[in-house]
């Protein structure tokens, strides 16, 4: 026997894996609650870690950056890419995002998995 409602689904002998999301240090509860919680935890660690590069601020340049990095296996974020902004403010955006602190890696199958955002 295997704990089904953890990594899967068994269903007239056939396995459906179940993609676990990376969780965040102090999240806990249900897979939907996790996942509530990293969500919440994101965005107040984006909204407290953001520092206004200072030309940027006193040149009183604007921008929306988006950043895409990955959740490796072992839980650290990796950056993909950053677009949109100018460089001031895509570098305080990088450096934001890298400053998230190591997760619970996200799961496939009951093995680590790399998860993107």
């Amino acid at each position: 026997a295997f704990a089904q409602d953890e990594w899967g689904d068994l269903k007239k002998n056939k396995l459906t894996m179940k993609e676990i999301p990376a969780v965040w240090p102090g999240c806990s509860g249900s897979i939907a609650e996790k996942d509530t919680c990293f969500n919440h935890q994101l965005s107040k660690h984006i909204m407290s870690n953001f520092t206004y590069p200072t030309q940027e601020y006193k040149k009183n340049i604007q921008g929306r950056v988006v950043v895409k990095f990955k959740i490796n296996t072992k839980g650290f974020v990796e950056i993909k890419s950053v677009t949109g902004g100018n460089k001031g403010l895509q570098e305080a955006a990088k450096t934001n995002i890298l400053k998230i602190p190591q997760l619970i890696p996200g799961m496939m199958g009951g093995k680590p998995r790399e998860i993107n955002m």
